[in-house]
């Protein structure tokens, strides 16, 4: 995937104000309108101008991606950081392309299936005005101009896989972005006490009411929704409700069996090691996996470790087997 420059696509500089990047972006449209322009790319370059605005005229999401920083160039190779979007709170709902020849602009209106790979991956399908899209409501069918429920905004939270096992209560500090006065983006922060249930998921979301948007006209707030994520854990990986650890075994061990202590999220517990394991052999811990409804398990994975030979003792251990024991690691290959 290739990285895209926004601000080199409407034309305008980082620091550019609100107004600025608005203007920028009617001159192009005008420039590239498939209804009016003779170019022979207006159509590719009216879809290019119309994704960038997308995210250059909202300020959670040029925030974000401003986040990625500017030593990036046009068309070069791109993965976003892991977790990069992390305590960023974004509004839900609304339409990503409203202005000049969008839908409330008249003329064609750009479709926003036709979001490149890019836009994609940072922001997901859609363009919608938050990760995810959750979205508000009107309070009532009555006078909805004068009152209107909250919004609901989005965020994601990255906890430890620990805390998904045992449940846990952290604070979090979420960033959200605005156009202040000046028509530059600021950002505000704020602190919130949050409980992590007991068997959350990776993907799963914490709804906490009424900390999303404030209402309209004595409507109530919307709600926040936390999607969840976990850090990679240096022993642990998590598919579903199920757990996945690599354990490292003697020679000796795989070959003759035995039982040893292996650590789990939730405390350490006797395993026993088949005689004759070999390597990548998968052994299962039923019911101790990420404790839910439906309880995952967790999955032993067998990795043989050689002992180093360090030593002139090592070396005619590894001498003796060569000579005692009739093994050719090669022999399904025929040679």
């Amino acid at each position: 995937m290739q990285y895209t420059d926004y601000y080199e696509v409407i034309g305008v500089g980082r620091d550019a104000t609100q107004d600025e990047i608005k203007k920028a972006y009617r001159k192009l449209a005008r420039k590239y309108h498939p209804d009016v322009s003779k170019e022979p790319d207006a159509a590719e370059k009216f879809k290019e101008i119309g994704e960038a605005y997308a995210v250059l005229k909202d300020a959670e999401k040029r925030a974000a991606y401003d986040q990625l920083g500017a030593n990036w160039k046009a068309g070069q190779d791109f993965r976003p950081p892991p977790d990069w979007d992390q305590g960023w709170e974004f509004r839900g709902g609304g339409q990503g392309y409203d202005d000049a020849y969008g839908p409330a602009g008249g003329g064609e209106g750009f479709d926003a299936s036709q979001f490149s790979d890019f836009f994609e991956t940072l922001f997901g399908g859609g363009g919608g005005g938050g990760f995810g899209g959750a979205q508000g409501g009107f309070g009532g069918t009555q006078d909805v101009y004068r009152k209107r429920r909250g919004e609901d905004h989005n965020a994601k939270i990255v906890i430890d896989l620990e805390d998904a096992y045992h449940g846990a209560s952290r604070g979090i500090t979420l960033r959200a972005a605005e156009y202040g006065d000046d028509g530059r983006v600021t950002t505000r922060e704020r602190t919130l006490n949050v409980q992590i249930p007991k068997g959350i998921r990776q993907g799963q979301r914490i709804r906490l009411a009424g900390q999303g948007g404030p209402g309209i006209g004595g409507s109530p707030a919307g709600d926040l929704y936390l999607e969840v994520e976990f850090n990679p854990h240096r022993h642990y990986r998590v598919e579903g409700a199920d757990v996945y650890l690599d354990l490292p075994v003697a020679p000796w061990e795989a070959a003759l069996g035995t039982k040893i202590k292996v650590p789990t999220p939730s405390g350490s517990v006797n395993l026993k090691i088949p005689k004759g394991s070999v390597q990548g052999r998968t052994l299962r811990l039923k019911g101790r996996g990420i404790p839910s409804k439906k309880t995952g398990d967790l999955y032993v994975v067998l990795q043989i470790a050689l002992p180093p030979a360090d030593s002139k003792k090592a070396e005619e251990a590894y001498e003796a087997m060569e000579k005692e024991l009739d093994f050719n690691p090669r022999a399904d290959l025929g040679v």
